[in-house]
């Protein structure tokens, strides 16, 4: 249960680093800044799913949860990876790590 908790804290951190990140950039046409936007909106939404499947103890079985956190975890890293090219964004990509990790140890209780 302690790792499940640590997994939603961590996904709820992620979600609004991410939101806030892709608050902040205006929409310019620059395609980093794009992408970046994108990314950010992507990683909040997937992490605030993932925090509502943890929070749903008998809703959803095993399998299902196995799946939610792997793609949390994929689409964080791909997060982390984009806005480390961001300048001022280093915060928001040591959340997505972060996240990717808790999702990386509690999958490991799954099993």
């Amino acid at each position: 249960m302690e790792d499940r908790f640590a997994c939603a804290l961590a996904c709820t951190e992620c979600a609004r680093a991410c939101a806030q990140r892709a608050s902040l950039l205006e929409q310019d046409g620059t395609d980093h800044q794009e992408l970046v936007r994108r990314k950010g909106i992507m990683c909040a939404e997937v992490c605030d799913a993932t925090c509502r499947v943890l929070s749903e103890d008998a809703s959803v079985d095993e399998a299902g949860i196995r799946a939610q956190l792997e793609w949390c975890r994929t689409v964080c890293l791909e997060s982390a990876r984009v806005f480390d090219r961001h300048p001022g964004a280093g915060e928001d990509a040591a959340a997505c790590r972060t996240c990717a990790e808790t999702c990386t140890d509690f999958i490991e209780t799954l099993v």
